[in-house]
């Protein structure tokens, strides 16, 4: 099983994109991970769909080919950050080429105060049952983030067995819901 994992985060030392790193690590033999970077995307702007970008077609391809989703984000301002809300716009026009009506995902979150950035999982909720992807239950949100690594490494025992057991439910439900 293939999962396509996007950061909501730009950052060089993104502790988003290092919690993917650490899922891709966790997950079970047979199963990979692979991050796309958001950062060639234009912003939205249906003038542009006529002559789709590059940036925008090499994503709607990246999430036709994976199984699942896995998005890591902080919050910004209690709500999703720009670049990910954004990706998620390209990906939901036709001409991006995307496929997003059924897709599994699953929703990760870290941030240095206490709630994990738990609010921009709220808003990203709602998005994502707009766009018809199936969200994988429960929630993944590591509060105190700053403590749980070091450097770029996820080396907190029980949050990576927390990441551990929500990409499980990942997992169950991508093979459920296979064709």
């Amino acid at each position: 099983m293939n999962i396509l994992g996007l950061s909501g985060s730009l950052r060089r030392d993104s502790r988003s994109t290092a919690l993917l790193r650490a899922a891709s690590e966790l997950l079970p033999d047979g199963h990979s991970l692979t991050l796309h970077s958001l950062s060639d995307l234009p912003f939205f702007n249906g003038d542009l769909e006529d002559d789709v970008p590059a940036s925008v077609r090499a994503l709607g391809q990246a999430i036709r080919d994976a199984d699942a989703l896995l998005l890591a984000s902080p919050e910004y301002n209690h709500s999703i950050p720009a670049v990910l809300k954004n990706a998620l716009d390209w990906a939901s026009r036709k001409s991006s080429g995307a496929e997003l009506r059924g897709k599994p995902v699953a929703v990760i979150s870290q941030s240095p105060g206490p709630a994990g950035g738990a609010r921009m999982q709220m808003h990203l909720r709602e998005v994502l049952s707009t766009l018809g992807l199936r969200r994988s239950p429960g929630e993944f949100a590591a509060g105190s983030s700053n403590q749980r690594f070091e450097g770029s490494e996820l080396v907190d025992p029980d949050t990576r067995e927390r990441l551990r057991g929500h990409l499980a439910s990942l997992i169950t439900l991508t093979e459920e819901t296979a064709p």
